[in-house]
């Protein structure tokens, strides 16, 4: 009987799930929204029976051992999603509580970056690596953190918020509550508010101009700087800068072997790495220059949220049975 896990990424408007098996194989996968559910009870109504019509599917004699779940403000400690901004639901909601009472298995929730540093480390780049950092590029920026091959929750659970340390206290408004957090400059929101700043200060045609905020992509602005457009150049410059100055700050906490950019705006390639990689080799403290890899994720495909999520129950357990053979 073939043993596969179940992997959540709930996302501010879709919630990706699928079934994978150890290798990494998604058997399954599907989504639902996240958005038409008003209350929550309602929303994990239909994921659970999304995931019972799911596993109805697989042909082979098979048993779902657990189910992992990446979200915003995951606690892995309490099991807990906790006052998402980016999600409908307000409060504290019990998460792992509800799957094991519905499915009578293991759920290990953490936000959505840590899933994928889990996943990194078991089916992407960062295999045979025990010190590494994963910088999710989506709508916002999150980060996870592995130190001496084991993910770094902290005290309570939330550790590795990158995302909302400081560029400028007096900067952009974040949805945190703070202002001129990280992800305000650097995430699919930050480098399109970024090009209307430049649009603002430049006089120089773009094709840019006359394309409204919400119609505006990343992929429109990767499009454009390939084509050299002046402003969506300057955007990734801008960009690279910012998240190179804060990277450097990052890897004198934990000395990374390797920092993966996963996501949205990591797949602009060069446009993205190559200011990075200057401006964080530049503010480098001179012991660590040349000696830290700026990657892409080798998780860069529809599945991966799932792949990130699911990869936490084999962790899990992987470490569950390790504790036993040493105690």
């Amino acid at each position: 009987m073939k043993e596969l896990t179940i992997g959540i990424d709930i996302g501010g408007t879709n919630t990706k799930y699928g079934i994978v098996d150890r290798d990494g194989n998604v058997v399954f996968q599907g989504s639902i929204s996240t958005t038409e559910y008003e209350e929550f009870k309602d929303y994990f109504g239909g994921l659970a029976e999304a995931l019972r019509k799911a596993m109805t599917t697989i042909s082979f004699a098979h048993k779902v051992i657990g189910v992992g779940v990446g979200a915003a403000n995951g606690n892995y400690y309490k099991g807990t999603i906790e006052r998402a901004t980016n999600l409908p639901w307000k409060g504290i909601i019990p998460l792992a509580d509800m799957f094991r009472e519905e499915f009578d298995i293991p759920a290990i929730v953490t936000n959505d970056a840590n899933a994928a540093a889990v996943g990194e480390m078991v089916y992407g780049s960062a295999k045979g690596m025990k010190d590494f950092v994963v910088i999710t590029l989506g709508t916002g920026l999150g980060s996870g953190f592995v130190c001496n091959g084991h993910l770094l929750n902290g005290k309570h659970g939330i550790a590795g918020e990158v995302g909302h340390t400081s560029v400028n206290p007096a900067g952009r408004f974040c949805n945190c509550g703070k202002r001129g957090c990280l992800e305000t400059y650097v995430s699919a929101t930050g480098i399109k508010r970024t090009v209307y700043k430049l649009l603002a200060d430049h006089l120089e045609p773009s094709e840019l101009r006359g394309i409204s905020f919400d119609n505006l992509t990343t992929k429109m602005i990767t499009e454009a700087a390939v084509r050299g457009d002046v402003v969506a150049l300057a955007a990734f410059e801008y960009t690279g800068r910012i998240l190179g100055m804060k990277l450097a700050e990052t890897v004198v906490h934990t000395d990374p072997e390797a920092i993966f950019l996963f996501g949205g705006l990591s797949l602009a390639g060069d446009l993205i790495f190559k200011p990075t990689i200057k401006h964080m080799e530049a503010n480098l403290m001179p012991l660590f220059r040349g000696k830290v890899k700026v990657l892409p994720s080798g998780l860069q495909n529809q599945a991966a949220p799932i792949l990130g999520a699911s990869s936490l129950v084999w962790n899990y357990l992987d470490n569950k049975q390790l504790k036993e053979e040493v105690y």
